[in-house]
């Protein structure tokens, strides 16, 4: 077998249909105006920054240092970017942390850790209002916490028995990040939520976004202040229960129905009026609201009985404010919450979440932003491409997008004084 060397062809051709995209929608100007102003020698914009990012996501990486070891002659001559080298991304992510805030419960005697970033927020909102985002009839927010492991120099012990960050996490109709606050791993879900959704909704009443139509969210947000805090901002709350807060009333339900969630087992469900908080509302002097508690429960598979409820099923409640919904919808809307659980998969496995860069809290911060914005974008490019290339379905992960996509052998060649993208395939546009 014999080998001739020729000038290098990229193997990822497909991303410069995405680069054209996203310059033709003129994102890369709402990158530069919605970021610090850079000099006026400054080789690399910022919009050359977040497009390396997301090439190397798009591209099959996994860290910041694939833009040097594998993807650095497959951007050569590229009209759309200027890739940098991974010292000068690290170092302008850098250039956006902002400090930290440090404090502690009424009673405690451990230091929480909080960081928030203002201006990648107003960044990320100006994108999502682009993106249509707050358009939508109605809008859904999500909130819980996320464990990323990790052994920063600043991390502290997660409840799970290791080091990592615990940061709380807003989506927004369940496929958008809104809002991230990175936190120490130290910092369970619970401590000072409502501080956190207070920011939320500042953020949202800042940005004259329309109120919030619905929020979800776990047995962590079952607390007096943050109960209190929605019933102001939202219209409707749907919060899990801990069985041990509410177990008391399931006894009080007298008509169970049949119920088949979707992909679930059959259960039963029921409701009640119940007036939670009663001993907090004293002491703040205010009168105790009722809300409606949805309970489902299946029998046990061992056949136990409980020795409160006298009876041999499984319990989880919901509470709400809202009147409107039969309680069979209650609990599959509320059931739409595990979504969450899929966001952060792909924060973590397809976005760079596993693979911090930074040894501190606050930078990491700013990664994990910036690289939710790229999971943004990502989910207004794949539903583009899927209307164009048959291939493709607007469900798809990363993975399947770049084989059936990005990888296309390509080149940029010089004809006339213009730059042309030669082929070395064929894309299966739909007509």
């Amino acid at each position: 077998m014999k080998i001739q060397n020729y000038k290098p062809i990229s193997a990822f051709g497909g991303i410069n249909f995405v680069f054209e995209y996203l310059k033709k929608n003129n994102f890369d100007s709402l990158f530069n105006q919605n970021l610090p102003e850079l000099k006026n020698q400054s080789k690399y914009q910022w919009n050359d920054i977040i497009s390396s990012l997301l090439s190397i996501y798009m591209c099959g990486g996994d860290c910041i240092e694939d833009l040097q070891t594998h993807l650095k002659d497959h951007f050569i001559n590229n009209p759309f970017v200027n890739i940098p080298s991974p010292d000068t991304v690290l170092r302008r992510l850098s250039e956006l942390l902002q400090g930290s805030q440090i404090c502690r419960t009424k009673r405690g005697e451990v230091d929480h850790t909080y960081n928030t970033n203002q201006v990648l927020e107003k960044l990320n909102i100006a994108l999502l209002k682009k993106l249509g985002v707050f358009d939508a009839n109605e809008l859904i927010i999500d909130y819980d916490n996320t464990i990323i492991f990790n052994e920063k120099s600043d991390s502290k012990m997660t409840y799970k028995r290791n080091p990592g960050y615990q940061p709380g996490v807003c989506t927004i109709n369940e496929h958008q990040v809104f809002y991230i606050e990175n936190r120490n791993g130290n910092s369970d879900a619970k401590s000072f939520q409502s501080d956190t959704l207070k920011r939320v909704f500042k953020l949202v009443k800042n940005n004259n976004i329309k109120t919030i139509d619905h929020f979800r969210a776990d047995a962590a947000s079952y607390q007096y202040d943050v109960i209190e805090l929605l019933d102001k901002n939202v219209k409707n709350f749907y919060i899990g229960c801990k069985n041990s807060y509410v177990e008391k009333f399931f006894i009080q339900i007298s008509n169970w129905e049949t119920f088949t969630p979707s992909c679930e087992e059959q259960m039963e469900i029921g409701e009640i009026n119940i007036i939670p908080f009663q001993r907090q509302a004293k002491n703040d002097k205010t009168e105790p609201k009722e809300y409606r508690l949805v309970v489902k429960r299946k029998p046990k598979e061992d056949n136990q009985l409980d020795l409160f409820t006298m009876d041999a099923f499984e319990y989880r409640a919901i509470l709400t404010n809202n009147r409107v919904l039969k309680a069979e919808e209650v609990a599959n809307f509320y059931n739409h919450r595990g979504n969450m659980e899929k966001q952060f998969d792909i924060l973590k496995n397809d976005f760079g979440w596993n693979h911090m860069p930074f040894s501190k809290l606050q930078q990491n911060t700013v990664f994990l932003y910036i690289t939710a914005i790229c999971r943004n974008l990502y989910h207004n490019i794949i539903r583009y491409f899927s209307k164009m290339v048959k291939s493709l379905k607007p469900t798809f992960r990363v993975k399947k997008f770049l084989f059936r996509f990005i990888i296309l052998p390509a080149e940029w060649i010089k004809k006339a004084r213009q730059n042309y993208l030669r082929i070395y395939g064929k894309i299966n546009f739909s007509t």
